[in-house]
This record gives C-alpha cells, structure tokens and sequence, in this order.
C-alpha cells in the first residue's frame, strides 16, 4: 500500500467511489462546487488552488470578470466545498513597483513551506510569466520578483527543500495559446533566483498516448509518498475541433524530482461531464490543486471545468501510484 508522507486532514471534502465506477479517478456528486457567479463581477471561476487553514480551508481563484479580465481572488471555506470569495483582488504588497502592474494574473497554485503559504500564478510582465507571493493569513499577500523570463506558465512549488533547495516546475511557452509544452524544473536558494534548471518530461507522439502529444503541463504540488512524487498534470491533444486537456500522473524521484520513475499511457481523467465539455473554453479538465489525508490516503482534486467553473474529484495514492505504475509509458 502507497502511503502520504505528510499530515493528516480528518476534515478533507470526500465521497466514496460510485459502485461500479473503476476508474482512477471520480467525480463529486455535487459538481460543479462553484459556478460562474464566485463574486461580483466574476464570468467564470476556475483553475484555482486551495489549502487546508486554521481548521478550515482557503485558496486563491481565477475569477475572469464580465470584461473579460483574469484575476486572482483569496476565498475561504469551512467544508472545501462552500466558498465566499473576495470582491476585491489580492492585496499584494511590497513589490518592486516593476513588476507590481497588474497585467494579468491567473491559473494560481498554493503551496505551503514552513510557516508561510507561497502563492505561485501565471503573471503578465511583457508576457506571461511566474509570479510568486507569500500570505500567512490569506489578507496580504508579499509580492517577490518574478521567477523567471518571460514566456512562462503553470510555475508549482514543491512542498519542501529538497537537498537544500527550494524547487520549481513550469512549462516554458511563448505569448499566445501555446502549441507546444513541456515540464521543467528549477532550483532556488531564496525563492527569488531560479536557476539549475532540468528537463522533467515532454510530450508524446503518435499513437502512443495522444491525449498527452501537444503539451503536458504540471497541476498541484507534488505529493510526497514513499513511492517517489506523486504529480498530477494536465496533457493537451490538438483535435479538428481545437485542445482537449486531459489528467495524467507520474511518479517523480524523490531526491532527483526531475527524474521521471513512472508515467501514466491512460490519461486519469477527461472532459466527459457536460460542465466540462461545454462552457467559455470546451473540454478542459484541468488540476491546480490537491487535498491529503495521511492517515486515510485520501486525496481531493480541485479542477477547472471548461474555463468555466470549478469542479472536484476524489481518490486515494494507492489507486493513483497502481494505475500509475500499471499503466506506464
């Protein structure tokens, strides 16, 4: 049996597997958990990422407003599932006055490294890049310099020091809707200069495992288990009818992340649900955040349905790490 290093969460949102349902991965029930109305002015909330805190939960949200304007917005919930999210944008403080325009900023993840919570997000600087921010009570947020040089998505920082560095995945891009990606990984001493930069994974092509031969990009933090890394990413297609993202997961060394152990062919999850396959963006099922439970192996996967809304689903690291290591490239 695979099992989570880290803390238990007797508290974390779950619902047992459908019967019948053989799937590595399922959906709640009561999907999508927020819709388009989050806050005011919102069109649409999706690829956000939440934390457990104080007792209860918060997280940092895309909310896209009704002009079409990307955004990040801190929320709180009790359950994980009913969430009040802010009106008003991050309050960021403290940054270079350069880099403290605001763009554009979306697709957030949260990772919590000792005592402070690390907000990382898709930021425009002449292009997209990786823009990274600690809260310690999700009301101001410190703003350091960007990661990296433009072009630059999907930055997700390991949940711990690994040989005494800070460490980083991304996918390397270019200005637009890029059609191509892989994941790399940096190292950082300080959380401000990345550098050491190593090539994780790409693409795959043919008729191998489609689903993943456009780009592949990395979704929650990795999960430390005695397996190795556990990292859910999202695997892009391009079909006569535009992108499909899809779930896939890979096992990561656990001193050497970069290094790949095992990868799934069967993507884990897919845009089937008509919230997924309908909405500002079509078929797009894509992770930015992940809920665990040590003690029970549970895990709950906060999703972005369609550009649309946000939905969740649920599953525990010894399904993932089998189908995982079953189902490899």
């Amino acid at each position: 049996m695979a099992k989570i290093i880290g803390k238990a969460l007797p508290n974390i949102p779950w619902e047992d597997r459908p019967a019948g349902d053989n799937n590595p991965v399922w959906r709640f029930s009561g999907n999508p958990i927020i819709g388009r109305n989050g806050n005011k002015r919102s069109n649409s909330v999706f690829n956000s990422a939440v934390v457990p805190f104080q007792g209860a939960f918060a997280g940092v949200f895309r909310c896209d407003s009704k002009s079409i304007s990307m955004d990040i917005f801190a929320g709180r919930s009790e359950d994980g599932l009913h969430w009040k999210i802010d009106d008003e944008s991050l309050n960021l403080v403290g940054a270079d006055p350069e880099i403290a325009k605001n763009e554009y900023r979306y697709d957030a993840r949260i990772t919590q490294l000792e005592d402070k919570y690390y907000v990382t997000w898709c930021n425009g600087y002449h292009g997209p890049t990786i823009g990274v921010a600690w809260t310690e009570d999700f009301k101001t947020f410190h703003q350091l310099e960007n990661a990296f040089l433009p072009f630059n998505r999907n930055g997700v920082l390991f949940p711990r020091k690994i040989n005494g560095m800070y460490m980083m995945l991304s996918r390397p891009s270019d200005n637009g809707h890029t059609p191509f990606g892989d994941i790399y990984l940096s190292q950082s001493k300080d959380l401000e200069f990345w550098g050491k930069h190593r090539f994780v994974m790409t693409t795959v092509g043919g008729n191998t495992s489609a689903w993943q031969s456009t780009k592949v990009g990395p979704g929650p933090a990795p999960i430390e288990t005695d397996e190795g890394w556990l990292l859910i990413y999202h695997g892009v297609i391009t079909t006569c009818n535009g992108f499909v993202y899809r779930m896939g997961c890979a096992l990561l060394d656990i001193d050497e992340p970069w290094k790949v152990k095992y990868r799934t062919k069967d993507y884990i999850m897919a845009p089937y649900e008509l919230y997924e396959c309908v909405g500002d963006v079509p078929n797009v099922t894509f992770p930015c955040a992940a809920l665990t439970d040590a003690e029970t192996g549970r895990i709950a996967i906060y999703y972005g349905c369609a550009d649309t809304v946000t939905g969740l689903a649920f599953t525990t690291v010894d399904d993932l790490v089998k189908f995982t290591k079953e189902n490899s490239l």
